[in-house]
């Protein structure tokens, strides 16, 4: 179900946001997660319409990050949420039984609330420290990463501090997938840094 790559846009890179989805999807992130903690829900809503549009003819869909009624407004493909923003059993009924939505797990603790009928995947990690996210839970380390993915009939996608080198130790974990930012977002060429991460995933 999940693409081998997704990319989570970086809202303090130097390429503006539409810029790097462009990019991204371009070297063959087929899943692009808009992520901006700090936008006003009005400009938000307004910047993912835009994206969508723009993915739209590449068959690249569209995952909002934690914005709940912003997804549903747009009528977004999918929506991922962490640990802190709700019961996700409450917010799959908000959002309906079609919109795809990911559960961010950072920890082997937080499996056991997780009600999989409203869940479609699992973001799983930090693997790794990250400075995309100075708040981030401890990471995890490929070990945790394998614990988790063992634990779950649900796909999951690590997350991370991961770069191209990693994706061998992220399937070898068990995982479906990758989701990157700085490792894309901060390259000089995003579209050829996301083609090597769909260049590994096939070796």
């Amino acid at each position: 179900m999940l693409p081998p790559l997704c990319f989570i846009t970086d809202a303090d890179a130097g390429l503006p946001i539409p810029d790097q989805v462009e990019q991204a999807a371009r070297g063959g992130a087929a899943w692009v997660q808009l992520r901006h903690k700090t936008l006003a829900d009005q400009d938000f809503a307004d910047l993912a319409r835009s994206l969508k549009d723009r993915l739209a003819p590449l068959a690249v869909k569209l995952i909002i990050n934690d914005r709940v009624e912003i997804a549903r407004t747009i009528g977004a493909w999918g929506l991922h949420v962490g640990q802190s923003d709700g019961d996700p059993a409450l917010i799959r009924r908000r959002i309906g039984p079609d919109m795809v939505m990911g559960l961010s797990i950072e920890a082997e603790d937080q499996m056991a609330a997780i009600p999989s009928a409203s869940i479609n995947y699992l973001g799983v990690g930090p693997v790794r420290q990250t400075l995309s996210k100075p708040d981030h839970a401890p990471p995890i380390g490929f070990e945790g990463l394998a614990r988790i993915a063992a634990k779950t009939a649900l796909p999951c996608m690590a997350i991370g501090g991961l770069t191209a080198a990693d994706v061998p130790a992220v399937r070898a974990a068990g995982c479906e997938s990758i989701a990157v930012i700085s490792a894309i977002s901060r390259d000089a060429d995003l579209q050829s840094a996301a083609r090597d991460f769909i260049r590994k995933w096939s070796i």
